[in-house]
């Protein structure tokens, strides 16, 4: 049996332990949500087990799931505040949250998610909560494509990211260390809990940290910028983010010169991580890659300096 396979065998067992430990009433069944090198997660009946990626610091880790329990209203609470150790990967216990139907994108709780970002925005950060990691995500990602097959698409990615500002390709701190970040905002980052539909609740605390808050709006701003996301959803999330009050943006007038340099950095990331993929497995680029490969072009002509044309 391979490391992966034994990982998510004792994996699935951990999951199903905790889960009959919870209730005498369990209504059995396992599935794998997700089984990369850098997360594997498992759910049993009403609990998920997720063990993070390899060499994750657990103070750190500690850290977020001390600020998630702090949060029940903002964050999806951990079932345990410590992280286990299993074959050297720390993992943690959830409740299970019914997530967003892929299916059903009219129905996406882009609202709900601009409000629950202006809510941890707003929170105070606790004193030992590291930085938030989404420039290191994203400097992994170009990382990886440098690594990838040669191919006529790396070159305005990776002079996208060469125009960004050195905080943003995670070589200096944050201009902001004491607002607290979620780090990866997407859909796929709410649940509803109780499933299947309790409210709204942020998950993934991996990315968890103080940071600048617009980089939490970035990736649904770069998806309007590319032309990704329909001019009416971005608008619905911006305007619900501010009547809540976030941070992050002006309250009124234009937000493009607090989020041009996220939603640059995010559209790199996101074309790297593409383009890395697609060279891999040795396919074409989609339409949607391809979009993202014209939006860094684009972004390398025009420096970040020159406020909104990325997004025009």
């Amino acid at each position: 049996m391979t490391a992966s396979a034994l990982l998510l065998a004792e994996l699935t067992t951990r999951a199903r332990v905790t889960a009959h430990s919870a209730t005498s009433t369990c209504v059995c069944g396992t599935s794998t949500l997700a089984d990369r090198p850098d997360a594997t997660v498992v759910r049993h009946a009403d609990t998920v087990a997720k063990a993070h990626a390899p060499a994750t610091p657990p103070a750190e880790l500690t850290a977020r799931l001390t600020t998630a329990a702090r949060l029940p209203g903002i964050l999806l609470p951990p079932l345990t505040p410590t992280p286990a150790n299993l074959h050297g990967r720390l993992v943690t216990f959830w409740p299970y949250g019914a997530p967003v139907d892929p299916e059903n994108p009219d129905a996406a709780p882009w609202e709900e998610a601009a409000v629950l970002l202006a809510r941890l925005h707003r929170t105070p950060a606790a004193p030992d909560l590291p930085p938030m990691r989404g420039p290191a995500k994203a400097a992994q990602a170009v990382d990886r494509l440098r690594a990838a097959p040669p191919h006529v698409a790396t070159d305005p990615v990776l002079r996208a990211w060469a125009a960004l500002p050195a905080w943003a390709r995670a070589e200096v701190p944050m201009p902001d260390t004491r607002t607290l970040c979620h780090g990866d905002l997407h859909l796929g980052q709410l649940v509803r809990h109780p499933a299947p539909d309790g409210p709204w609740r942020l998950i993934d605390v991996d990315d968890l940290g103080t940071g600048v808050p617009a980089w939490d709006l970035a990736r649904p701003a770069a998806w309007y910028a590319c032309g990704l996301l329909p001019p009416d959803e971005w608008t619905r999330f911006l305007d619900a983010y501010r009547a809540a009050g976030g941070p992050a943006v002006p309250q009124d007038g234009d937000p493009w010169p607090a989020l041009d340099v996220p939603a640059r950095a995010l559209t790199v990331q996101t074309a790297a991580r593409a383009l890395a993929k697609a060279l891999t497995a040795g396919r074409p680029l989609d339409e949607v890659e391809q979009s993202l490969i014209d939006a860094c072009a684009r972004m390398g002509s025009a420096p970040p300096e020159l406020t909104g044309t990325f997004a025009k």
